[in-house]
């Protein structure tokens, strides 16, 4: 009987040890806080704005002439043109149908020769013609000496004048005759060379060096050119210089500047930082629910390749810097205890303290406090607040060091909730007297 009592009483020790441990000494006062440690890093004051990746320059490759796709090119490695095809200036990236166009060159490269001849028999016809001029002004000058003298009658020196005045006629005629051939020709030449250039335009080609970042026709399709020539090829020319696109409020655009330090992330590469440079900011801004934003375009350098076009960036424009500094967390500046927390000393100090809060964007060397600990109790330790980029603190003083723990803030207390009661349970009712309801 000794044996059970004894178990009963341990058992009923170690369940109030447990007891207590939980919910007394999980609450001591001696760990109401949290802390936090004095680091030594770099602190940035930015604006964060988002963007898109975009190849530096982009040749948009379209066709002039309409037909239907019939093939594609090669790349350097013997490939047919595709997405990411590396390509050269002058490689074939497509061909189009060109039976119409061969057609129409053959016809106009025939229609040349037949004007040709046609100058070749009009310079012909001028050469007879000055032979009966010739004649014609020989017999024209006889009969102006013979007439005088009436050797000849006068019907014959009309008949010798007008085929003078004749032959004179028609060599003017034969001289435009030439020229009309020539002029033909040289309309027949412009036609040729149209038709040759409509034909060339079947053999699509790269313009640039550059890599294909885009396909947009399939090989059977027929494209259309109208107005706008239909695009067939998107072409970048250097990935290893890439840019980003961002869209900057206007409330921060006068902040911006061009060879501004930016640094971003990008999803693709979690943890890892890309540097960048302010190029140009671009005027035309554009309004989307009331809300203007102004393009800004930063370069960054693209030679390892990783960056891809179109990437989601997520930008910080740097505004000022503090490197190897010592900083805090800016909730540590902000936050005031009670004053019973705080060493009686220095309780007469409060307000003072109070109005001395860090906040983002003040001037350097401002008056702050950190708390540290002294015993049970708080003790403040007097700094000067430095640059603030909103979430870390650069901060200075004589007994400020790295690594030193301060206090961050007040612990969450934990409190015990009342049990959750059933509402379809049947309650008991409760009353004075003579158990009446209240």
């Amino acid at each position: 009987m000794k044996t059970i009592i004894t178990a009963i009483f341990a058992v009923a020790l170690i369940a109030g040890g447990i007891t207590y441990f939980y919910f007394y000494r999980g609450n001591d006062s001696n760990q109401p806080y949290r802390t936090a440690q004095i680091q030594r890093g770099n602190v940035i004051l930015s604006i964060n704005a988002t963007g898109t990746v975009e190849p530096e320059e982009v040749v948009d490759i379209g066709a002039q002439i309409a037909g239907q796709i019939v093939s594609f090119g090669k790349d350097k490695n013997g490939k047919a043109i595709d997405y990411g095809s590396y390509i050269e200036e002058g490689t074939v990236l497509a061909n189009i149908d060109d039976s119409l166009y061969s057609a129409e060159a053959a016809q106009a490269n025939a229609q040349v020769e037949q004007n040709m001849a046609a100058v070749k028999r009009s310079e012909a016809d001028l050469v007879q013609l000055k032979a009966k001029l010739y004649l014609g002004e020989s017999d024209w000058n006889r009969a102006k000496k013979l007439f005088p003298r009436e050797v000849i009658a006068e019907a014959s020196y009309d008949s010798f004048k007008s085929a003078y005045d004749t032959a004179v006629a028609n060599v003017a005629v034969g001289e435009a005759s030439i020229l009309q051939a020539k002029a033909n020709l040289s309309y027949s030449e412009a036609s040729r060379k149209r038709a040759e250039r409509n034909l060339s335009y079947c053999t699509i080609k790269s313009p640039v060096n550059g890599i294909v970042i885009d396909r947009r026709v399939n090989i059977g399709q027929t494209v259309v050119a109208s107005l706008n020539a239909p695009s067939l090829f998107l072409i970048a020319k250097d990935l290893k210089r890439m840019q980003v696109w961002v869209s900057v409020n206007e409330a921060d655009i006068g902040k911006i500047y061009p060879k501004q330090p930016v640094r971003f992330t990008v999803d693709a590469f979690p943890g890892e930082s890309f540097a960048g440079e302010v190029g140009k900011i671009r005027l035309n801004a554009s309004m989307t629910q009331n809300v203007v934003t102004y393009t800004v375009e930063v370069n960054t350098d693209n030679s390892n390749g990783k960056l891809l076009p179109y990437l989601t960036a997520n930008v910080q424009f740097e505004l000022k810097c503090r490197e190897n500094v010592l900083m805090v967390p800016s909730s540590a500046l902000r936050w005031v205890p009670s004053p019973e927390q705080i060493i009686p000393g220095f309780r007469s100090d409060l307000k003072k303290i109070q109005t001395a809060t860090a906040v983002p964007g003040q001037k350097r060397n401002s008056e702050a406090y950190l708390w540290v600990r002294n015993g049970k109790l708080l003790e403040p330790l007097k700094v000067h607040a430095g640059l603030n980029d909103g979430y870390m603190t650069e901060v200075e003083g004589d007994t400020v060091k790295e690594g030193m723990e301060i206090v961050a803030g007040q612990q969450q207390q934990l409190q015990t909730s009342k049990p959750e009661t059933n509402p379809f349970a049947p309650q008991v009712l409760r009353g004075g007297g003579g158990g009446g309801r209240r």
